[in-house]
């Protein structure tokens, strides 16, 4: 019996992993109850959004964007045509009701955070002033709201 005990802590601890949900932005930022509490029905603007923004020194920034009703985001860039690496922020967003805007908090204090202008299912990315873009190019500072459902697809057998 002894030699069974290594063996099925081993297997216990595999199984723990195994079944264990996928992680999520919520569960990587801290609890703040300043931000906590957001529901999908206060705020129909939570959710994923994904754009393709305008990039000075490369063909564009593919852009992944999460917030969270627990007030988290994670922002996910690549610099298409210059590296395939994708860059990662975590942090916290606050919102303005007012302006219907929503701007980050980076967790790294040096990186500047960006500002949106909620809009009915997309964000538009607001220039560092939190105004507008203007020029040709201003149509494409849009992220646009993934429609994710509660339930499973169903299987056409």
């Amino acid at each position: 019996m002894q030699h069974f005990k290594p063996q099925l802590s081993l297997f216990l601890l595999a199984a723990m992993f195994a079944v264990q949900a996928p992680a999520r932005a919520e569960e990587a930022a801290d609890h703040d109850p300043a931000h906590a509490h957001h529901t999908a029905k206060e705020h129909p603007w939570l959710g994923v959004y994904n754009g393709f923004l305008p990039c000075a020194d490369c063909a564009g920034i593919k852009t992944q964007l999460g917030l969270n009703k627990n007030g988290s985001y994670i922002l996910m860039t690549t610099f298409s045509g210059r590296s395939e690496r994708e860059f990662v922020e975590k942090g916290k967003f606050t919102w303005d009701e007012k302006k219907r805007t929503v701007t980050l908090i980076p967790k790294n204090a040096g990186a500047p955070g960006n500002q949106y202008l909620i809009g009915n299912n997309f964000l538009t990315q607001l220039d560092s002033a939190g105004n507008l873009y203007t020029g040709k190019l201003a149509e494409r500072y849009v992220l646009r709201r993934n429609e994710i459902t509660e339930k499973e697809p169903a299987h056409a057998h």
